[in-house]
């Protein structure tokens, strides 16, 4: 009776490709998750509003949908406006946020633009697209002239 002293193949990937496939997951991974975050940090600093410049004031919750859609439309406008305008988000999550909206009726989703001296000059209870908000600011700018 003879023994197999052979020992069995490996079948699939070598040992290097093993090892390097798992970082490879995780760089791909992270890269997904960094690529879904918003383009860029929106101040939550409501002090800014009648500053001297005007201001486009976000009302957000995160419970609801509809203002991280409109944070979509402000990032895709923004560079044309921001030397001129501030950017600022109230998130109603937080006694200045949620003061801010009762104040002004509104919620999730809602665009408030006020004036350099702090005048709200204009509502969007919920953009239907930037381009509504571009106009909307543009009215704001024109106004505040």
């Amino acid at each position: 009776m003879s023994q197999d002293t052979a020992k069995p193949s490996r079948k699939g990937l070598p040992r290097w490709a093993r090892l390097l496939m798992t970082p490879l997951i995780l760089l791909a991974a992270a890269a997904l998750i960094w690529s879904q975050l918003p383009k860029g940090a929106y101040s939550t600093d409501l002090s800014r509003i009648g500053d001297g410049r005007p201001a486009l004031v976000l009302t957000y919750d995160a419970s609801f949908l509809a203002g991280m859609r409109v944070m979509g439309y402000m990032d895709e406008i923004r560079d044309d406006y921001m030397p001129q305008v501030h950017f600022l988000v109230a998130n109603v999550g937080t006694p200045d946020g949620r003061s801010l909206a009762n104040r002004h009726g509104v919620r999730d989703g809602a665009v408030l633009l006020f004036s350099a001296q702090g005048t709200l000059v204009e509502q969007l209870p919920a953009p239907a697209g930037a381009e509504e908000l571009r106009q909307a600011l543009d009215r704001t700018l024109m106004a505040t002239r």
